[in-house]
């Protein structure tokens, strides 16, 4: 079985927030995140656009650092920061912040109920996917049982949305959904006809009443 990576989103729009990998490669896959990090030598992909400047204070009390990361672009462009991850060995409530700033909290988890529980014990509920070759957990993952997300994707990352697909998300990051199957309620009423041809006045459901 392949490590399952659990994943679950909900700051700057469906970007990766947080997430939960199975034991023992946790590590691994961290340290290789860092190292394709470090080998983006182009200042334009070592960096990432902020919404504020509170946010820029918010970023650095996370990370714990106090070096200047942001720099205010040209003509009133958006604040940029560097890019940080962040390991932890459980779920607190600074991972449950929307912190909207490039932050990635990683976390281990040796069965998958753990993931799911890290996963959903938070306010936002966006987008979600799982990376797992086991259909039974990939079924898990999609089931009630699974995430509470809107957006619920397997073996794909969290952004973006097929545009068939409605868009949307629970929660705190709930409010409906746009496109896809439910984008007709928007223009439409919903009323159920029923339409009798004959000369008799039947029932409904073919009730009979003999008498």
């Amino acid at each position: 079985m392949q490590p399952v990576r659990n994943c679950r989103s909900g700051v700057l729009c469906v970007s990766l927030a947080a997430g939960t990998l199975v034991d023992g490669v946790s590590s691994c896959v961290t340290l290789a995140f860092v190292e394709i990090r470090q080998s983006l030598n182009q200042p334009h992909l070592n960096l990432s656009s902020v919404a504020a400047e509170n946010r820029v204070v918010q970023f650095s009390n996370l990370v714990g650092t106090t070096e200047p990361r942001a720099s205010s672009g040209r003509n009133g462009a958006p604040l940029e920061q560097k890019p940080a991850i962040v390991e932890r060995q459980a779920q607190t409530e600074t991972v449950r912040q929307e912190t909207f700033a490039p932050v990635l909290y990683v976390m281990g988890y040796s069965e998958l109920e753990d993931a799911l529980r890290l996963q959903n014990d938070v306010p936002q509920g966006l987008s979600s996917s799982i990376f797992s070759n086991d259909i039974r957990e990939t079924e898990l993952f999609l089931s009630a049982r699974g995430s509470d997300c809107g957006i619920a994707n397997v073996n794909i990352g969290t952004s973006g949305a097929e545009i068939g697909g409605a868009f949307g998300g629970e929660k705190e990051t709930g409010g409906g959904r746009e496109s896809g199957s439910d984008s007709w309620r928007n223009y439409m009423r919903r009323a159920t006809n029923t339409i009798n041809s004959s000369r008799e006045l039947p029932l409904a459901q073919g009730v009979r009443f003999d008498v």
